[in-house]
């Protein structure tokens, strides 16, 4: 069989695209056309559309701190039942655990931090591989119309 398999990385469409917020637009419109085409409510395209962006930033300010030399790595699949997404940036990577929970007290007030939590928080299945160099995302079809933050596997 030919064609997108979600289950295998090695037939992922993708793009290389350098470390500017303008050159993600194009992949995430791709990625969301198609999650309409196999009919995705609205509210999970929401998601994913939110997880993309963040995942987009962290990868383009954090890891790659917004080193014009540098690119990420965009890889996908859209099924009739899942979205996969893979993000790679060329950064020294981070430990996922270490970083500060966003909803402490003293954090609050803080401007960044709270992409990994909103990530989690609007994706099935959120993971860090590579040393957290790379974020791989799914986001599966919801049976009902159940929206996603309400879903018992969320965090």
């Amino acid at each position: 069989m030919g064609g997108v398999d979600p289950k295998d990385e090695s037939t992922f469409p993708s793009w290389v695209v350098p470390s500017d917020p303008k050159e993600t637009v194009r992949p995430k419109e791709v990625i969301l056309q198609e999650m309409e085409a196999r009919g995705f409510s609205k509210d999970e395209a929401f998601a994913v559309k939110l997880a993309l962006e963040e995942a987009f930033s962290n990868a383009i300010k954090h890891g790659n701190r917004c080193d014009s030399a540098k690119s990420i790595l965009i890889r996908y699949a859209v099924s009739a039942e899942r979205v996969v997404v893979i993000v790679r940036d060329e950064g020294g990577g981070f430990e996922p655990e270490q970083i500060p929970d966003p909803t402490h007290p003293d954090r609050l007030p803080l401007p960044n931090g709270r992409g990994i939590m909103l990530m989690r928080a609007y994706m099935d299945e959120v993971c860090y591989r590579d040393h957290g160099r790379e974020v791989y995302m799914v986001k599966r079809r919801t049976p009902g119309g159940t929206p996603p933050c309400q879903s018992p596997t969320h965090r």
